[in-house]
């Protein structure tokens, strides 16, 4: 065998893989062009073909990996002693950062301004970028889409907002640490939970009493997760005399001084850990009020809503990451004298993960769409309000076993840190915790059907329509979940999930639409991926994974 300059042998004397980088993210992507296509984008004239060729280069996956293996670090102090509470990142989480903004993945969603075409086009672009950039490196989406889902916020307090947002909206990324007012571009994160309350909000402590007027507070108490501790803001959650209200926490005070945010220590995570979580402490923080005093929910709900969108549209595009690398190896492994490729087997597990890999870009996509013509059709938006979460159930939610059969695919390699599969797999669950864990968005599904019937069951009709003869059935199934109310959350919120799939493949003309129906809605006996009897749709799936 002929050695390499190291001494060793030629890996591909090994029946070794060659390393999945310099990809098109975009252009290998036939579910995302093709759910681009159904809403008119021009991939082209919006820089996506460039986004997907950039973001897939082995130079951007590799600050993806170097961003992981060097978390951040708190530096409560300085040298001097002086209090700084800052959070020190390798130069690679700022570079991904610098490549996003750059992107406009940041931008308040100028849909949420204007209703024009122009705008809702640009809201779906930036939602494909999302999907792919997360692909790469999924930590540093957290202060990205909390930046832009920040300005439904504080569109509660019109001057608030008109300060902002053209330093939201700028993208020229500065990660030092100085007041936003001396900066083009800024970041903003987010605080909600506390130690004793977590998802209970309404059980939060954290006070906030007013000082001298003009919608000026001090704040004093805690929170158990602030999200990308180092942004210029947060919009957080603190109990007024009327009651639960909605605030934005600048880190330096109007008069440049740093403000009185107490870090405490940053999480230990299981993954994301390119992106750091503190818990922090308030000692008399000023903070501006968004909204009335007592609106606090109502107030950041809004942003909520648009956090949970990203969260779906990221699973979705991880859930494609790890299925493109599982093709990828299977073109290239040999096992027993043929490639994996062409083993059946193999390619019955992989026609399954592309199934549904398909079924979830398709109606991610279906809901972004959904999201930017619900300021002016109230059909969509009756869909968008049902489904966020549900769509935020069903795809977060599967991503975790998707994405550890696709690791699976790659057996041990799979399994080693020198592959991007085991950060995958640690990423998979987070976008399910995120925004509302899997049984609170369920609830959320549970009460719109309750609460809303009229628009809610008319969604629901509609969806039923589009899937046929299984769409009644799935229509009965979520009927008797509602009268039987809140322990049958989870099968509402994943029946409706999968009946808006079906619907959203039947809107592209898909052949797999009723094949997904059939595999996902008749709720057969297989729990696990390749136990479906694809043959009929087998090479059109494997197909469409990736070009030869």
């Amino acid at each position: 065998m002929p050695a390499n300059v190291a001494g060793g042998f030629e890996a591909a004397a090994f029946n070794q893989t060659p390393p999945f980088e310099n990809l098109h993210l975009f252009s290998t992507d036939l579910a995302l062009r093709e759910a681009l296509a159904r809403s008119a984008i021009d991939a082209e004239g919006m820089g996506l073909t460039a986004f997907g060729r950039d973001f897939g280069s082995a130079d951007t996956l590799r600050l993806g990996r170097l961003a992981n293996e060097n978390p951040p670090r708190l530096r409560i102090v300085d040298a001097t002693g002086d209090r700084i509470d800052a959070v020190d990142f390798h130069p690679a989480y700022h570079a991904l950062l610098t490549k996003s903004l750059a992107a406009g993945l940041h931008c308040p969603a100028a849909s949420a301004f204007t209703h024009s075409n122009a705008a809702r086009k640009e809201a779906i672009a930036r939602a494909a970028r999302l999907y792919m950039a997360t692909q790469v490196e999924a930590g540093h989406i957290c202060p990205v889409t909390m930046t832009r889902a920040s300005a439904a916020a504080l569109a509660a307090t019109p001057e608030i907002a008109r300060a902002w947002l053209p330093h939201l909206g700028s993208r020229d990324y500065d990660g030092d640490s100085k007041p936003w007012f001396a900066k083009e571009a800024v970041t903003l994160g987010m605080g909600m939970t506390e130690r004793q309350g977590g998802t209970d909000v309404r059980a939060n402590i954290t006070t906030a009493r007013p000082t001298g007027g003009g919608g000026h507070y001090e704040i004093d108490g805690h929170k158990w997760f602030l999200s990308a501790p180092m942004s210029d803001a947060f919009v957080i959650l603190a109990q007024a005399e009327g009651g639960l209200t909605t605030f934005l926490v600048p880190r330096f005070r109007p008069d440049g001084q740093r403000n009185g945010l107490r870090f405490q220590r940053l999480k230990e995570k299981l993954g994301n850990r390119s992106n750091a979580s503190a818990e922090v402490e308030f000692q008399s923080t000023y903070a501006e009020r968004l909204g009335d005093e007592g609106e606090g929910l109502r107030v950041i709900l809004p942003m909520v809503q648009e956090t949970r969108l990203d969260c779906a549209v990221a699973s979705a595009g991880q859930m494609r990451f790890g299925l493109a690398e599982a093709m990828h190896h299977a073109r290239h492994r040999k096992v027993f004298g043929r490639r994996l490729a062409e083993q059946p087997a193999m390619r019955g597990v992989l026609a399954d993960l592309a199934l549904e890999s398909e079924a979830s870009t398709a109606l991610a996509f279906r809901l972004v769409r959904a999201f930017g013509l619900a300021g002016e059709d109230a059909n969509e938006a009756a869909y968008a309000r049902l489904m966020i979460p549900a769509v935020k159930y069903l795809v977060t939610k599967i991503a975790p076993a998707f994405i550890a059969e696709t690791l699976e695919c790659l057996g041990g390699n799979g399994y080693v840190e020198d592959l991007p599969m085991a950060r995958l797999y640690r990423e998979a669950p987070l976008n399910a915790i995120w925004e509302g864990s899997g049984t609170v968005v369920a609830l959320d599904v549970l009460r719109v059907l309750q609460r809303e019937r009229d628009r809610g069951w008319a969604v629901v009709a509609a969806l039923a329509k589009a899937c046929g003869a299984l769409g009644g059935a799935a229509v009965a199934a979520i009927e008797q979940g509602v009268e039987e109310g809140e322990r049958r959350a989870r099968l509402i919120a994943e029946t409706l999930g999968r009946l808006a799939a079906v619907a959203a493949l039947a809107e592209a003309n898909s052949p797999l639409a009723e094949v997904y129906a059939t595999t996902r809605l008749q709720r057969s006996s297989h729990t696990t991926y390749g136990t479906c009897d694809l043959l009929a749709v087998e090479r059109l799936l494997l197909s469409r994974i990736l070009p030869d």
